[in-house]
């Protein structure tokens, strides 16, 4: 007897996903709890399903919620093109712009968050406690754009970074997670995860995002590989707390983030040939971490070209420094340092 558990979100009996594709995976995940019931049946349980996205636009005005394992929500196409360079041309430059909008499998969060609420903001939400913890999902190759950023009163809306938009949030312990070949854009945290174990972030575009990717709570035996990323002037591109056996490698990190990594009570953990490229101090910043390897990789700390965005920076003065390290028995050898700075650029603002 055949069983079903690939589902395609154009072709479901509830909801209309180019309005609200966050309806239409709510009864899909239902539907999934409902036929999956059994724990063991002949030695088998719960295979989970395949959520597939064709390529288009769909408005999400929904939360998802996610609370089963072995999950996957997949798409045809990252879609990633720059938001802000659109946001920063005259409009009536648009009409001769190839492309306006991101592309591919494409999810537009419509959310409103609450104020102080960033669970609410969060595309898709997963969460769920008991044992064992929820296990392999995965989300691979579509994007969640959030639209716009919104104004702080300082400047331009669309460069404040500020949304409360989140692409995903875990706020539950897991294990096994897959974030794979994604596009995530314009959010004020494209991916936060709490109490992680054997993650896996690997080949995505993640920029134009107030944070990129947050590792909280703890976790362990994890990785960040193979990623082009970004992060805004006011977050992190890649921020781990109290992890051990983390692997950052691989990864081609842009500007503009507050910091590129920013580890904090981080043990036993690699950060390894990564292209790191900054327009700030403290491009790597590790806060009481303990027998790290930081090796082969290349900092390059360079001025902001770019006219729209040079009134803004991370705050920092460049006697804080490209690297930032406490802690004890971390190993940093064999490094590439570039720095190409203008005396009057030079910011020592706190000797003045």
């Amino acid at each position: 007897m055949k069983r079903n558990n690939y589902y395609d979100v154009t072709d479901w009996q509830v909801g209309n996903p180019y309005t609200d594709i966050g309806e239409v995976i709510n009864s899909i995940i239902a539907d999934i709890k409902n036929r999956q019931k059994d724990t063991n049946v002949n030695d088998g349980g719960k295979p989970g399903a395949v959520i597939y996205i064709p390529s288009g636009d769909y408005h999400l005005k929904t939360q998802v919620k996610i609370d089963i394992s072995y999950l996957k929500i997949q798409g045809s196409g990252h879609g990633f093109v720059s938001s802000s360079i659109r946001y920063n041309v005259p409009k009536e430059q648009w009409k001769d712009l190839h492309d306006i909008w991101p592309g591919g499998s494409r999810i537009l969060v419509d959310l409103e968050p609450l104020k102080g609420d960033e669970r609410s903001g969060a595309a898709f939400l997963v969460e769920r406690e008991g044992d064992p913890r929820i296990s392999s999902v995965e989300f691979e190759n579509f994007c969640i754009d959030g639209l716009h950023f919104v104004d702080d009163g300082n400047g331009d809306p669309e460069n404040t970074y500020l949304n409360g938009k989140t692409g995903i949030y875990v706020a539950s312990a897991q294990d096994s997670f897959r974030i794979t070949g994604m596009g995530i854009i314009y959010l004020e945290h494209g991916v936060t995860l709490y109490n992680s174990d054997a993650l896996s972030v690997h080949d995505n575009f993640i920029a134009e995002c107030g944070n990129c990717v947050e590792l909280r709570g703890a976790g362990q035996a994890s990785k960040i590989t193979d990623n082009l990323m970004g992060a805004g002037y006011r977050g992190y591109t890649i921020f781990a707390e109290n992890f051990g056996g983390l692997l950052i490698t691989s990864n081609n990190i842009f500007p503009r983030g507050k910091s590129i990594v920013h580890l904090k009570g981080v043990l036993r953990s690699s950060v390894t040939a990564n292209r790191f490229h900054s327009f700030y101090p403290g491009m790597l910043i590790m806060e009481n971490c303990r027998e790290n390897l930081i090796s082969s990789n290349h900092f390059l700390r360079d001025h902001e070209p770019w006219p729209p965005m040079l009134e803004y920076d991370n705050g920092l003065d460049d006697l804080y420094g490209i690297l930032c390290i406490s802690g004890n028995n971390n190993l940093v050898i064999a490094n590439h340092i570039s720095e190409i700075i203008h005396t009057q650029s030079v910011s020592y603002t706190h000797l003045r």
